[in-house]
């Protein structure tokens, strides 16, 4: 430690020495470098001696130093600490790894695929909402075909299936006698099921019951089937100035009839089916009504009645 001291003491007096008066230095020998420690410890660069200050003569022996001065000098020396600076370094960019690029790069792919994806599906679901209104425009339009086929069908089936009518014929036979005749004016034949036929006086139709009840204890039924050939006629019943003295119950009735107070009405029902499709046991009827008027000579039957008892179904 000492011989530290020492040493800084001689360097400092060299320094103080050469600084008033720069001596040359010996032959053969290098020039001297002055050096200042700086705050932080280090010694700074030295500087380049100059002509002014080296010369070819040999310097002077320099005075010894004070002995009391010294150990002053290494005191403050020695409690004088270095300063240390921490200088954070400069961030440096961060490289990206392989397969961080990798993982980059499969990133924008999925993206981008994700969104031509979507477009896809969109333009599929438009494409599939197209197809079902033109599905669904088909389907109606195929409805309405069917429906007019149908009804065609049904025109044509109608037109080609029997159909019984009534009609009324006076007798040749018999005076002021008649007949009612069922014709079947289709162009199929006709078998015909049921018969029904029902006399009622009243004084006006308003006064017949609503419902004709053709399947009352009062109706007289034939069960017998018939078949009707197209244009062949039959006769189902009859009724002549003769049959109102039996039918009216009283004499009074009976003046009622002959002084137009009371109409006698003769209705029924025809029930028959379709000779060449009796395997499917389709039905069909045909309600009739015929009103008698009763002359002081003469006599006549007409259709009539109310529309519930000319029904043709």
């Amino acid at each position: 430690m000492l011989f530290a001291v020492t040493l800084l003491g001689c360097a400092w007096t060299a320094s103080q020495i050469f600084g008033q008066q720069p001596a040359s230095p010996l032959p053969g020998a290098k020039p001297a470098v002055s050096g200042v420690h700086s705050a932080a410890g280090t010694s700074s660069i030295p500087s380049k001696p100059t002509p002014s200050t080296v010369k070819q003569t040999v310097p002077p022996v320099a005075p010894a130093a004070q002995p009391q001065e010294l150990p002053a000098q290494a005191d403050n020396m020695a409690t004088q600490q270095p300063q240390i600076i921490v200088t954070s370094p400069v961030p440096q960019a961060q490289t990206w790894q392989w397969y961080q690029r990798v993982a980059w790069a499969a990133s924008i792919v999925l993206a981008v695929l994700g969104y031509v994806g979507i477009m896809l599906a969109l333009r599929t679901l438009k494409n599939i909402e197209r197809t079902n209104q033109s599905s669904l425009e088909a389907a109606r339009a195929a409805l309405t075909i069917a429906e007019s086929s149908q009804s065609q069908t049904r025109a044509l089936i109608e037109s080609e299936r029997p159909w019984i009518l009534v009609s009324v014929e006076p007798s040749l036979t018999k005076e002021n006698t008649f007949r009612v005749l069922a014709s079947n004016r289709g162009r199929r034949p006709g078998r015909i099921t049921h018969l029904s036929d029902q006399i009622h006086i009243v004084a006006d139709e308003n006064d017949l019951p609503k419902d004709p009840g053709h399947g009352s204890a009062e109706a007289q039924f034939q069960e017998e089937p018939m078949v009707l050939l197209p244009g062949e006629s039959l006769v189902i019943a009859s009724f002549g100035r003769k049959d109102v003295a039996q039918i009216c119950k009283t004499d009074d009735q009976l003046r009622q009839v002959a002084a137009w107070e009371a109409t006698i009405f003769l209705f029924g029902r025809i029930t028959y089916e379709d000779l060449t499709l009796a395997a499917q046991k389709q039905s069909y009827e045909s309600d009739w009504c015929c009103r008698y008027i009763h002359g002081e000579t003469k006599s006549a039957l007409l259709l009539g009645g109310p529309q519930a008892y000319n029904r043709h179904v």
